[in-house]
C-alpha cells in the first residue's frame, strides 16, 4: 500500500472528489521519431505505436474531445473496485470512460458533450455512498 492511500471501496467511493478539468483533451498517434510533447497529459506505449493525450489544441482537428475528471481521492494502485465502481455508474447513463490511472489518482477521460452530466454522475456515486 502506498503510503496515504486508500485501499477501502466504501471510503474510495466517499472521498471521491472529482474534479472537471476545464480543457478538452484528444488521444493521439504520436509519430514513430517524434518527440512526446511537452503538453501531453499521458503517454502510453502500445504494440501499434505510441499514443499520448494531448490538450486539443495540440492535437489534428478531426481528433475526438474528451473531458478530463479527477478523482482526487489518493487510491491504492492495489485497491479493488474503484474503477468497476465508477465506470459502471456512467456506463448506466451510457457515457464512455476511459480511465488513466496514476499513482496517486485515477483520470477519468469521458466524451466532452458528456461532461457535465458525468461529473454529476461521479458526485451522486460519491454522496450516495455516505448513506
Amino acid at each position: 500500500m502506498t503510503p496515504g492511500s486508500v485501499s477501502d471501496l466504501k471510503a474510495m467511493l466517499t472521498g471521491l472528489d472529482p474534479e472537471l478539468s476545464s480543457r478538452a483533451w484528444c488521444f493521439h498517434l504520436l509519430d514513430e521519431d517524434g518527440l512526446i510533447p511537452q503538453t501531453a497529459f499521458a503517454v502510453i506505449r502500445e504494440a501499434e505505436g505510441t499514443c499520448a493525450i494531448l490538450p486539443a489544441e495540440a492535437a489534428p482537428d478531426d481528433a475526438p474531445q474528451f473531458a478530463k475528471i479527477t478523482l482526487r481521492i489518493h487510491s491504492d494502485l492495489e485497491a479493488v473496485g474503484l474503477t468497476s465502481a465508477v465506470s459502471n455508474t456512467l456506463a448506466m447513463s451510457g457515457i464512455a470512460c476511459n480511465v488513466v490511472a496514476a499513482l496517486n489518482h485515477d483520470h477519468l477521460l469521458v466524451p466532452w458533450d458528456h461532461r457535465h452530466k458525468a461529473l454529476q454522475l461521479v458526485e451522486k456515486l460519491s454522496l450516495d455512498a455516505r448513506r
